[in-house]
């Protein structure tokens, strides 16, 4: 497996953003993307509670269900260190890599996208207004990323109440998969056509990753959020 991801400040005063990949094998691998909500404080605290959980809690088994308990148990932490003054909360997604598998969890706008054979077969579905807004045929999927609700989010960590986590799994059949976990101030300037055309261009998941960042510095504006990625290569 190959590797490689970034965060960037962007334009603005504070980066809360979070991102880890660890490799604790050669089929064990975790990659994990959190988005801090500014809106509440402590953004950039709630990423690297939910980040720093999964982290050090991951032992090496691949499964949804190890992702859901941890993705709860950063969800628990970042409550209990809430105070009335900041009501930090963050998104999530993780992908960790088994042997013949790979799985996923996730609450909020982060994404997780899936290529094979550099195709995209796959991307998690926003827990966003403007996501409910493409469900009911009211605008297209391209359109999330200008619309005025894109920033209402249903689920987050740190939310009151309980969360639901989504989760997915595929079987890792012979052949080149690349993953792409990113923020929403990533894929709000860099298409998912141009995803796939930049990793036919790639040599590296850096190439990749650094391809796509070179649209992103085209299109944000000075004050554009902060924005990371992490990409995962493997063959089977």
């Amino acid at each position: 497996m190959n590797t490689y991801s970034y965060t960037d400040i962007g334009g603005r005063p504070h980066n809360e953003d979070a991102v880890c990949i660890r490799q604790t094998g050669e089929n064990q691998l975790l990659a994990v993307l959190a988005d801090g909500l500014g809106g509440h404080g402590g953004g950039e605290i709630a990423s690297g509670i939910a980040v720093e959980t999964l982290d050090s809690g991951w032992t090496g088994v691949s499964s949804p269900a190890v992702l859901y308990d941890l993705i709860m148990q950063a969800h628990r932490k970042i409550l209990s260190a809430q105070t009335p003054v900041c009501r930090m909360r963050s998104t999530i997604v993780a992908l960790s890599v088994g042997a013949g598998h790979a799985d996923w969890a996730y609450a909020g706008d982060s994404r997780l996208y899936q290529f094979y054979n550099g195709e995209l077969v796959r991307q998690t579905r926003d827990h966003s207004a403007s996501q409910v807004a493409v469900m009911m045929g009211e605008i297209t999927q391209d359109q999330i990323r200008f619309h005025q609700d894109r920033s209402r989010l249903f689920r987050a960590l740190g939310q009151d109440g309980g969360l639901n986590v989504d989760t997915g799994s595929v079987d890792l059949t012979p052949g080149n998969y690349a993953f792409l976990l990113c923020s929403d101030g990533f894929w709000e300037y860099v298409y998912e056509q141009e995803m796939a055309s930049s990793l036919a261009q790639a040599a590296s998941p850096k190439d990749w990753v650094e391809r796509m960042r070179s649209l992103l510095r085209q299109r944000a504006p000075e004050n554009n959020d902060n924005n990371t990625a992490a990409a995962v290569w493997l063959t089977v």
